[in-house]
């Protein structure tokens, strides 16, 4: 059985369906907005939540036993301090040696150097010392055949031969002039020879002398002629080769004492004012860890017109010989002590934002406390301003309050 449905009863279900689908569409968006409402509100709960906890932390002085109740501070117990191994030191008076750095060289104490010639031409037989070798004063180096040794020493022969038969002469002339045998003038004649003789002998004995051949009596070898080293020393440059023919002038040796060098210093001459004879100066290595103390013993009279500078040099004693000629070393010429009121040990400062600064000990910890510096001799600095004699700072170990006061600064920027 088929139903119709009237026109009016298709428009009254059709208004029914369109608002059942407006009802629906704003009860689904009251309920968007309803979660929108309540995500916000958890969202403020939780960060009122968050700061509220970083207050409580603040008030309860969390972060591992450290905090930073006031800007620079940082809260240590003694027990912490002690494992930081932070050391304490009081700003006092002090003296201060400032000093002037310049550059240098180690080189050879030339009181104790010598360029060792034959003094005589000849041919070289052997050569005993060897490079490097520590020699004794009067030890043999090397040994020359040479033509002029042996004149020298067959005149010095001839000269003592003729002094013996003049001395035999006179004593007899003497016997007889005693005796009434022989005139006076014979007598003073002979005297007269003997003297002559006496002369010769002495001269071809200084000749000999001269050259260091001092053996005057007759030999196998005339002609032999030996090198000896002047003092004790150490054989630096040596040269001289077998069967070579050299000049009396010849470089055949370089000895050197190296107990001692000298570190010579280059100056300006606006710092000649400052280096002066007998000042003390700390002289280093640079190319190993070394220093020494040594006395200024000369200071150079003229400036070099090349180089525009002048020469000093510092006596250094070298038992160990570790100071070896031709070591670049840096040379601190102290100057005189000046006395300041308020000085602290240079470990105990520290640059904070570009500023320099010492930690000072307070009921709680430490304060980072600003300063001003003057001089300063590298163990010691000068303080200006900020700090007042008696005041405790942290020395050894003031790195590490640096490093916990930059992570505090760090922590309060997040």
């Amino acid at each position: 059985m088929k139903t119709h449905m009237s026109s009016k009863q298709k428009l009254a279900i059709a208004a029914i369906i369109v608002a059942a689908a407006l009802l629906s569409g704003w009860t689904l968006l009251q309920g968007q907005d309803a979660q929108a409402k309540a995500e916000a509100t958890r969202t403020h709960q939780d960060e009122k939540k968050e700061e509220h906890g970083h207050e409580e932390g603040k008030d309860k002085g969390e972060g591992e036993g450290e905090h930073h109740d006031e800007e620079g501070e940082i809260a240590l117990s003694q027990e912490q301090i002690n494992a930081a191994g932070i050391a304490l030191t009081q700003a006092a008076p002090a003296s201060l040696e400032s000093g002037l750095q310049l550059p240098g060289e180690i080189r050879f104490n030339e009181d104790r150097t010598a360029h060792v010639v034959p003094q005589v031409a000849g041919v070289v037989e052997s050569v005993p010392a060897r490079l490097g070798q520590k020699v004794k004063k009067g030890q043999v180096l090397a040994v020359i055949s040479s033509s002029a040794v042996s004149e020298q020493r067959a005149d010095l022969i001839n000269a003592q031969q003729r002094l013996a038969l003049a001395r035999s002469n006179w004593q007899r002339e003497k016997q007889l002039w005693e005796q009434k045998i022989s005139a006076e003038q014979d007598y003073q004649q002979a005297q007269l020879a003997l003297q002559e003789a006496e002369v010769a002998v002495r001269n071809a004995g200084q000749k000999l002398h001269a050259i260091g051949a001092v053996s005057g009596k007759a030999t196998a070898s005339l002609n032999r002629y030996e090198i000896r080293a002047p003092f004790d020393g150490t054989v630096v440059e040596k040269h001289l080769g077998l069967g070579e023919a050299v000049r009396e002038d010849a470089n055949a040796f370089l000895i050197s004492d190296l107990s001692t060098v000298w570190a010579e210093i280059i100056v300006s001459p606006k710092d000649l004012q400052q280096v002066r004879v007998g000042g003390r100066a700390v002289v280093r290595a640079t190319a190993f860890d070394a220093t020494a103390s040594g006395t200024i013993a000369y200071v150079g009279a003229l400036i070099g017109e090349q180089t525009r500078t002048a020469r000093a040099h510092v006596v250094l004693s070298n038992p160990q010989e570790s100071w070896r000629p031709g070591l670049f070393v840096s040379v601190d010429v102290m100057s005189q002590a000046t006395e300041v009121p308020v000085a602290v040990a240079a470990d105990a400062l520290q640059t904070i934002e570009g500023k320099n600064v010492v930690f000072v000990r307070v009921a709680d910890g430490f304060k980072a406390q600003p300063v001003r510096t003057g001089r300063s001799d590298g163990k010691v600095v000068e303080i200006l301003a900020g700090l007042q004699a008696g005041d405790q700072v942290a020395s050894a170990g003031s790195f590490a309050l640096k490093a916990e006061l930059g992570k505090g600064a760090a922590e309060h920027s997040h």
